[in-house]
């Protein structure tokens, strides 16, 4: 049976007349919002015609929903669940089938009727857990509401369950498939791996295919869902049919020419909250032609960093404003660096603190409460952070 639907295979023409049908009611309806923020709607006669209106930043979103709670004068409508990711944000969530839209990505992954998904993504605060679990419902198969961690108890649940699939971020399942190994667990039947939340490297994606699991990656936020998803075809990601995806020039939002890197920016078609030019802070660029797949929506060449120096660790964003407030915490700390780097399993974060401070257990309590992460503590002299203040680098390789 084929995994792919009708609107993933039909031509440009019927993709933008269907798109910008959808989309000028969702912008009548924001407009007519009270508390809405949105300017420059009745500009829009084509998709082209979005560049006319403001790209909306998470910084934006979160002083829209203080001023207006919850949701900054967006229009909602059947929220059956409340999430919140940091900043805060706050998102809705719907009870609707596939509400997130991630079942297309899982039905390329040949994921349906007879699959047991073992779910690791979080059911705390944020929405990924809920997001995987009602696309997995979505496309027939049965889902262990694991979360993230225990992985000695993830390790006998996958056994006793018969899980066939993982879902959750790349690095975890080399966690529990070592922890199987060392329990003499056997997950063989594990062959398929849906992952998000974090950089899949190819040498992560190789180790989990010499056990012969198919691991493919997709990309979403918890604000707009489903953005895009590798297939089994080929390895550019395809853009999901329920958004609108422009890479644009940071800072100025102009779209940038096919191939160029620019910042993703999101229009949600989702009638329950819509979202208009969000912009995601990561960076990417339109892959010219199609999919091998079949598929005929545009491609993207995946994650080539972060317009806003946001950066995500063990699936989790650290953002230079809670460097800041790290800062702020400790009057003898100068200035700091977050180092985030990959030791073939998994991410690590180095925080370099220019301080002549010596509470080292102090600064560990302050980066795990701040940053939501553990990571290790480095405390260098005055002047040992200089040019790079408050900075955070990804030092972590594509190979």
């Amino acid at each position: 049976m084929s995994n792919l639907d009708q609107l993933e295979t039909r031509s440009a023409d019927e993709r933008e007349a269907d798109q910008l049908a959808q989309l000028l009611p969702l912008l009548a309806r924001i407009n007519a919002s009270e508390g809405s923020c949105l300017t420059g709607a009745d500009k829009v006669q084509s998709l082209a015609d979005l560049r006319h209106l403001p790209v909306l930043r998470k910084s934006d979103l979160s002083k829209w929903q203080a001023e207006h709670p919850p949701f900054g004068g967006i229009p909602t409508n059947g929220v059956t669940r409340l999430f919140q990711s940091p900043g805060p944000i706050y998102e809705p969530g719907g009870s609707t089938p596939d509400w997130w839209r991630f079942g297309r990505f899982l039905r390329s992954l040949g994921i349906g009727a007879g699959d047991v998904v073992q779910n690791t993504f979080s059911y705390h605060f944020t929405p990924a857990g809920a997001m995987f679990e009602s696309a997995a419902m979505a496309v027939g198969a049965q889902v262990f509401a694991a979360g993230p961690g225990q992985t000695e108890l993830q390790v006998q649940a996958a056994a006793d369950l018969g899980v066939t699939v993982y879902a959750g971020t790349p690095d975890y399942l080399g966690a529990i498939l070592t922890k199987a190994d060392e329990m003499g667990v056997d997950l063989s039947h594990i062959t398929k791996a849906a992952v998000s939340g974090g950089p899949l490297f190819p040498a992560v994606r190789a180790v989990y295919a010499a056990r012969g699991i198919t691991c493919l990656q997709c990309y979403g936020t918890a604000d707009v869902g489903h953005i895009a998803y590798e297939t089994l075809a080929d390895a550019p990601m395809v853009v999901d049919e329920g958004a609108i995806v422009e890479i644009v020039t940071p800072g100025t939002g102009d779209p940038v020419a096919d191939g160029e890197v620019g910042e993703v920016v999101v229009t949600a078609l989702n009638p329950d909250y819509p979202l208009v030019r969000f912009a995601t802070g990561d960076l990417s660029a339109v892959v010219p032609g199609l999919s091998d797949c079949g598929r005929t929506n545009m491609r993207l060449a995946g994650w080539k960093g972060r317009a806003d120096q946001a950066t995500k660790v063990k699936g989790m964003f650290v953002r230079p404003e809670q460097v800041a407030r790290l800062v702020e915490r400790h009057p003898e700390i100068h200035r700091a660096r977050i180092e985030v780097g990959h030791d073939g399993k998994t991410d690590t974060m180095l925080v370099k603190l220019e301080t002549d401070g010596t509470d080292v257990d102090a600064y560990a309590a302050s980066i795990s409460e701040v940053l939501k992460l553990r990571g290790e503590v480095q405390t260098v002299s005055l002047g040992g952070c200089r040019r790079v203040d408050n900075k955070i680098a990804d030092l972590r390789g594509t190979g």
